[in-house]
């Protein structure tokens, strides 16, 4: 069996001059403004070109192959080219990709959907988790007749400009730690987006009450990711859910929780695991099978902002591929496939990774720690497990390390994101041996380092 050593050479990190990765970004570069149609496409400085997926392993376009814990952004649960999946969209396509008018398939995911979750009463499907966050919101307003909201400092909900608001907020300008500042996310974000939007950090249950309370008579909402990925991955208190809530409540504000991500924590989803009882949701990722999808959905009575039925509802809502059948199809076999037991496997190898690379960390003395839940987790370059986004937030030291570290497991054979990463439910044992044995070289291998003044 090869060592970690001999596992793989150099060019497995950075597509070399002559690659097919590097030929294509050149042909790419002539299209494209930075050579690609994604923000967040890896490079170093060449993007890896993937040629195809099966199961838990990508094999790019120079044919190396590696295991997956990106999965497109947490979206792929089962993998890359999910049998069940494949089957039920060559059926779909045989009868037609797209069509103006409702089809049968939209019904059979929207039952699903409603019947696993609590407080999911009515449903309606868009193309992205950027759209479903966008129309819980507009649906919060038009529902309130308000239309400030509230979101967490460091959450990422898509690229809808009031949740872009204190995205990317650093040191240098997030303002105090009792009034976050509103920090535009691109030059030119309008002044009156950033009025319109309160920051809160997360489980500062105390902070985020008196800012609630102060600007009540204009918040139509509060949007919270039950576990925000690039504010840290970091599990809600009980204290700060129970806040939020109960003042939410006593102002008539309603909770969008955005579950686009986080869904996969679990058979009936992220809220209720963590205690959370939202008046909408939005939903992403998973639901699609790995085709584009996203939801929104909640309370019949905000719900019924989007009816037609009787007129021009108060929030009209369309989308020329919102529902389209090969998404519905897809998303039908993927969620049918994640039963409870799949759920509990999949929380069982989550626990085991989580605690076997606290104890690599142990064992090391080095300054790491992990957060997460279910089928997530993060490694943070910091001796104890950040509780919010600002203590998550990584200096020019930890992000030089976690750029070695993201390295070193693509030269081992292994995808890992810089926030949150994830398991599938075609991994096993040897996977979840696999990250540990190549965290624990690394580990090693820093040690070495620093014991020789290295950097």
């Amino acid at each position: 069996m090869p060592t970690l050593s001999d596992r793989l050479d150099s060019s497995m990190i950075d597509p070399v001059p002559g690659s097919r990765s590097a030929s294509l970004f050149q042909r790419a570069r002539r299209v494209f403004p930075d050579g690609t149609s994604r923000v967040t496409i890896e490079r170093n400085p060449t993007p890896r070109y993937i040629a195809g997926g099966e199961g838990p392993y990508l094999t790019d376009a120079d044919g190396a192959r590696f295991l997956d814990l990106n999965a497109n952004f947490t979206t792929l649960i089962h993998g890359h080219a999910f049998a069940p999946v494949i089957s039920a969209v060559e059926r779909q396509l045989r009868s037609g990709s797209c069509f103006a008018s409702p089809t049968e398939a939209e019904i059979a995911l929207g039952t699903l959907l409603c019947e696993r979750v609590p407080r999911l009463e009515r449903i309606r499907f868009v193309n992205t988790g950027t759209e479903a966050v966008m129309f819980a919101i507009k649906a919060a307003r038009a529902f309130t007749g308000r239309s400030a909201i509230a979101k967490i400092e460091g959450a990422y909900h898509g690229a809808y400009d009031w949740v872009e608001v204190a995205q990317a907020s650093s040191p240098d300008n997030w303002g105090r730690a009792d009034a976050p500042a509103s920090v535009p996310y691109y030059r030119g974000m309008p002044a009156s987006v950033l009025d319109e939007t309160i920051v809160l950090r997360l489980n500062d249950a105390d902070g985020a009450i008196k800012l609630l309370e102060r600007n009540a008579h204009r918040l139509a909402t509060i949007v919270i990711d039950p576990m925000p990925s690039r504010a840290g991955l970091v599990t809600p208190e009980p204290a700060f859910i129970s806040a939020l809530q109960e003042t939410a409540r006593s102002l008539g504000v309603l909770i969008v929780c955005d579950e686009v991500l986080n869904f996969r924590q679990g058979y009936h989803g992220a809220a209720s695991r963590c205690g959370l009882e939202p008046d909408l949701f939005a939903l992403g990722k998973i639901i699609g099978g790995g085709f584009p999808i996203g939801a929104v959905g909640g309370r019949a009575d905000v719900m019924a902002v989007f009816d037609a039925g009787h007129g021009r509802p108060l929030l009209p809502q369309g989308g020329t591929f919102s529902a389209n059948p090969i998404s519905m199809v897809a998303g039908c076999a993927a969620m049918e496939a994640l039963d409870q037991a799949a759920f509990a496997r999949l929380d069982e190898l989550g626990a085991t990774l989580r605690a076997e690379l606290e104890g690599a960390i142990t064992r090391s003395g080095a300054p790491f720690s992990v957060t997460g839940a279910a089928s997530l987790f993060r490694i943070h370059p910091k001796p104890s497990p950040p509780k919010e986004f600002r203590e998550a937030c990584w200096n020019t030291m930890e992000a030089q390390t976690m750029g070695s570290m993201s390295r070193f497991f693509l030269r081992h054979g292994i995808i890992l994101p810089d926030a949150a990463a994830c398991l599938s439910t075609p991994m096993g044992a040897a996977e979840i041996d696999k990250i540990v044995r190549v965290f624990e070289a690394f580990l090693a291998e820093l040690n070495g380092r620093n014991s020789d003044g290295g950097a």
